[in-house]
């Protein structure tokens, strides 16, 4: 079936003459989009295009269309990350992908990452700093999708600006390593992304947590103050989006990475 064919079989297939270029063209088109039943798309094309395997948005949907989604995802590509995973389906979605693939699980982020095979180190790094312990959930979602993109993540939690003699040790060594990008979690005011954005140059990528009351509540503290910041070189992403966060800083280090070599 089409569906089975990797797309390095439609290309040494073209290249031995056993298919025509039209034939391969149509494969190809017919290898970007798996449908899962009738309520889901899989963009499988995804990962040859940017470097970024599929990631499925587990809330609100329910245990059975999770192992269907993830199953078709796991045949086709060969991995997939899950977040915002719903807590009870948390460990029965875990113990349905081990018996497939190899299952790396935070239960704090309620994100979990499966694959076939191992993910191959690319050698990039992105240090991933948290403010306070409260953010630390978002921080997990981004170092599984780091680590999903080959790349090595340095984490230092809770070196928020309230104790700020904590932060300079951690960013000296992460600097030390030589780290493509940092990704800066913080919720309250999310000043520390501003500060960590004046000490180093490297890109940092804020990324501001719903932790917080009254006036902060909700993450749109630290929002406002990440996108008003006056530091240059810092990048934000929505409220909680560690996903988003991880992703960004895995494809700046494998770029770079790319071009070191």
């Amino acid at each position: 079936m089409i569906a089975d064919v990797q797309v390095k079989d439609i290309l040494e297939s073209l290249a031995k003459g056993k298919m025509s270029v039209k034939e391969a063209h149509r494969m190809l088109s017919l290898h970007t989009v798996e449908y899962v039943e009738d309520f889901a798309k899989l963009d499988i094309g995804r990962s040859m295009r940017k470097g970024v395997p599929e990631v499925v948005y587990g809330e609100n949907k329910n245990y059975s269309d999770l192992t269907k989604i993830a199953d078709a995802a796991l045949k086709r590509r060969g991995s997939v990350i899950i977040s915002k995973i719903n807590n009870d389906h948390m460990h029965k979605l875990q113990k349905f992908l081990k018996k497939k693939a190899n299952v790396t699980m935070s239960e704090r982020a309620r994100t979990l990452v499966a694959s076939r095979n191992k993910i191959l180190n690319s050698g990039g790094k992105v240090g991933i700093i948290t403010a306070g312990t409260s953010d630390i959930a978002v921080a997990e979602e981004s170092r599984l999708m780091v680590e999903a993109m080959g790349c090595k993540a340095m984490t230092s939690y809770d070196v928020g600006i309230a104790g700020m003699h904590r932060m300079f040790p951690v960013l000296k060594e992460m600097v030390s390593n030589d780290v493509d990008a940092i990704i800066v979690v913080a919720g309250m005011e999310g000043a520390l992304a501003s500060v960590v954005t004046t000490l180093v140059d490297i890109p940092v990528i804020g990324v501001p947590t719903s932790v917080g009351y009254g006036f902060g509540s909700d993450g749109f503290a630290a929002l406002a103050s990440m996108l008003q910041s006056c530091t240059f070189g810092l990048a934000v992403m929505n409220i909680d989006n560690g996903i988003g966060a991880g992703a960004l800083a895995a494809t700046i280090a494998n770029r770079i990475t790319r071009y070191k070599k």
